[in-house]
């Protein structure tokens, strides 16, 4: 399928989404929020998070040139030989200097020769992104009654396994092949920051159980520096939260 620009979009099906600014000082407002937007989806947008445009920008200019290399330059920095899945390549990058465990291996950096800046541009985004995953945590704790640095314990923010994954997709999207650029799923984790740039292709299922799936896509909010925030699978689960379970809807990417 091709690409949808934002003007194409209006003519299928969006979902609206709630919006919290973390700029808000009325964190109990915020936490307000969240919390239905939790039961709602599972799904909204981040605004005033910090991320400046530069550096996302930079970050997604970087990614753009690792995915434009040749094969066998990529093939360089191949950490699973039996990934498979959909029609999509991506590149795992995990915190520096962490152990090297099967749930957290070593990162293994393209060569600075051939991409100069790339891995230091990488890694500041990767830790941006982690501030505003530990800001938006202390919003989630007031959500669910708690003390706001409930998730800034060892086991759970204070030392996370907390990954980011640049995707190039490859275009080559048809739903009635079953193919995808990233088919039906929901996210592990507690929760997953999703930036994207102008390209219309991700879409949600609120609700799983419904046949036929009704699928909304989700736009860019035009005029902000926005993130999608996508909660985890962990958040659905009582023994994690002992609070209420969150609603956890699918999504897909179709470009």
């Amino acid at each position: 399928m091709e690409n949808k620009t934002q003007e194409e979009a209006s003519t299928i099906n969006v979902s609206s989404l709630t919006c919290i600014d973390l700029a808000n000082t009325n964190l109990h407002q915020s936490a307000d929020a969240l919390k239905q937007a939790c039961l709602d989806c599972g799904f909204f947008y981040v605004t005033n998070h910090g991320i400046s445009e530069e550096l996302k920008d930079e970050a997604f200019e970087q990614s753009k040139k690792f995915f434009a290399l040749p094969l066998d330059e990529k093939m360089k920095v191949l950490k699973n030989e039996k990934h498979q899945g959909d029609y999509k390549e991506s590149f795992f990058i995990g915190i520096e200097g962490s152990n090297d465990t099967p749930f957290c291996r070593a990162n293994i950096w393209p060569n600075p020769d051939v991409l100069p800046g790339w891995q230091a541009t990488m890694e500041k985004y990767h830790q941006e992104a982690l501030r505003v995953c530990k800001a938006i945590a202390r919003v989630l704790a007031l959500a669910l009654d708690v003390d706001g640095d409930y998730f800034d314990k060892p086991e759970m923010l204070g030392n996370p396994l907390a990954f980011m994954r640049l995707l190039h997709y490859e275009g080559m999207s048809d739903p009635s092949k079953g193919i995808y650029g990233c088919g039906p799923h929901s996210d592990f984790g507690m929760m997953t920051l999703l930036a994207t740039d102008s390209v219309m292709g991700l879409q949600i299922c609120k609700d799983r159980d419904v046949k036929p799936r009704k699928w909304e896509y989700i736009p860019s909010i035009k005029g902000y520096n926005e993130i999608i925030l996508i909660v985890g699978s962990m958040l659905h689960f009582k023994h994690f939260t002992n609070f209420q379970i969150y609603h956890i809807c699918l999504s897909l990417v179709e470009v």
